[in-house]
């Protein structure tokens, strides 16, 4: 397969959680602060075109993942399909 130079966007491997928290609002932050004491983490931020950015995060057995609403909820059913790898 030829290299056409386009990264692929998904690879999280090189971002640090430092740079996704900061795509997070406050509500976000608290939210995110108070999972993290039960083993979750954040995973990726999507940015969808011309919408707010929606940070996904996993829990500790890496088996179920959420996104955390602007209000600063956690949302188990965004509406959108995680894809496994």
């Amino acid at each position: 397969m030829a290299d056409n130079g386009l990264r692929d966007r998904r690879n999280t491997a090189g971002t640090s959680t430092c740079a996704l928290r900061a795509q997070l609002n406050e509500a976000q932050l608290q939210t995110l602060s108070e999972l993290e004491r039960f083993g979750w983490e954040i995973r990726f931020v999507r940015r969808p075109l011309f919408q707010d950015a929606i940070p996904v995060v996993v829990d500790g057995d890496r088996k179920s993942f959420a996104v955390l609403t602007p209000e600063g909820e956690l949302d188990k059913s965004p509406g959108f399909n995680f894809r496994q790898r």
